[in-house]
């Protein structure tokens, strides 16, 4: 996916801004699970898997938790289509899509229980979801590690 010429020296700047992880929707579930007594890895290997991440890994329990953004990852209601460098910017929005698929099929294979959600969702109803398929899959909260 090389060779795109940015469309405006603004708009590369306003793209290389644009944060991968840590995101204010990872975070604010991150808090929540947290101050549930919940414990979780940040930003985890997916195992077999270089350069790829789990943003919330319930380690012990197998649960994979991926906070999607809307235009990186096509969200079907706020995914936008670039007007500049058209083609370019679907081959890699695509391809994102793509490799969603190929995370989720390489975690399922290892076992774990992948929860994805857009970052517009509340982070409450996310945490609570998250909540409880961790109950459901084994051991999280406490001291230990997860």
């Amino acid at each position: 996916m090389q060779g795109a010429i940015p469309s405006s020296p603004e708009v590369s700047a306003r793209m290389s801004r644009q944060s991968s992880r840590d995101t204010g929707a990872e975070r604010s579930v991150r808090s929540l699970l947290h101050a549930a007594g919940y414990r979780y890895r940040v930003h985890h290997p997916v195992p077999g898997m270089a350069r790829r991440k789990i943003d919330i890994a319930f380690t012990r329990a197998k649960v994979a938790v991926l906070i999607d953004g809307c235009f990186w990852h096509g969200c079907p209601e706020h995914a936008t289509s670039p007007k500049a460098n058209a083609e370019w910017w679907r081959k890699k929005l695509d391809r994102n899509v793509e490799r969603d698929r190929e995370t989720d099929a390489q975690l399922e294979a290892e076992g774990w229980r992948v929860l994805r959600f857009w970052e517009h969702e509340a982070p409450e109803d996310v945490a609570d979801a998250v909540r409880r398929t961790v109950e459901r899959r084994g051991p999280s909260r406490g001291r230990g590690k997860s």
